[in-house]
């Protein structure tokens, strides 16, 4: 005897609603684009390699290097909403925590961060980590939603040209 087709039916739409998902899909954006994730709006605006912070003895040194990624993360709620720990990955897939600590850190973001509706949290995430390229993971404040930035190699501003004057731009005296 053969269940009734109703019954297979069912059967397939409950077991097919077991199946997992996999993971979620991640966004990708570039540094200075504004990413929306949930209630949380972000945008990262440069970075920063520094080799220590402070001077002599007192100098906070890195295993690696000191890694600051300078961002804003604004609440478009209307309840006070937690914004997640960052992490930076490497083309190799290595993975490296933000830190606790921001001791020396120029405008430091803090670690635990909580931002109230309408207003935001701006200022430098901190990392150690060798030099490279590396995409931030940047998550919702229910951690269920997540975008990579990419972030790539800099060590700083570039120098301008300096022309002095009556030369021509590109032009050695």
């Amino acid at each position: 005897m053969r269940p009734p087709a109703y019954l297979l039916f069912t059967a397939v739409v409950l077991l097919g609603g077991c199946a997992p998902s996999g993971p979620p899909l991640v966004s990708k954006y570039l540094m200075g684009e504004k990413v929306q994730l949930g209630k949380l709006s972000y945008t990262v605006f440069e970075t920063q390699w520094m080799t220590q912070f402070g001077e002599g003895p007192m100098a906070r040194v890195p295993q690696n290097r000191f890694f600051l990624v300078r961002f804003s993360a604004v609440n478009g709620g209307s309840d006070d909403v937690p914004v997640p720990n960052m992490t930076i990955q490497d083309d190799r897939g290595q993975v490296y925590e933000e830190l606790s600590t921001g001791e020396g850190v120029p405008q430091w973001a803090g670690y635990l961060r909580k931002v109230k509706p309408a207003d935001s949290v701006q200022g430098n995430a901190l990392f150690d980590a060798p030099p490279g390229h590396y995409k931030l993971k940047l998550s919702d404040e229910t951690i269920t939603k997540a975008a990579l930035i990419d972030i790539p190699l800099s060590f700083g501003a570039e120098t301008p040209e300096v022309v002095a004057p009556g030369e021509k731009p590109g032009e050695k005296k």
